[in-house]
């Protein structure tokens, strides 16, 4: 697979981890998704460079959104 595909991908499942606040700590989130905690705080940083509101909630031990936003990425048909 692409490498700008897999990316995206791990982007939108961590989107999805963050929205159900069940990531865990960084430690934990890493491990959640195969990846170092390094290449996990790498792409946090790529996503607050797109905006995204993230930060970590150590009460709820889960990264969380600051106020709502969503992410998408693709193509969708405009055909009606």
């Amino acid at each position: 697979m692409n490498i700008i595909i897999k990316q995206i991908k791990l982007i939108e499942r961590i989107d999805k981890l963050v929205r159900l606040q069940a990531t865990g700590t960084p430690d934990q989130f890493a491990t959640k998704l195969g990846i170092s905690k390094t290449k996990l705080y790498r792409i946090i940083k790529t996503m607050k460079g797109l905006n995204a509101p993230l930060k970590y909630n150590p009460s709820k031990q889960s990264f969380v959104y600051n106020k709502p936003v969503s992410f998408n990425c693709g193509f969708m048909n405009n055909q009606q």
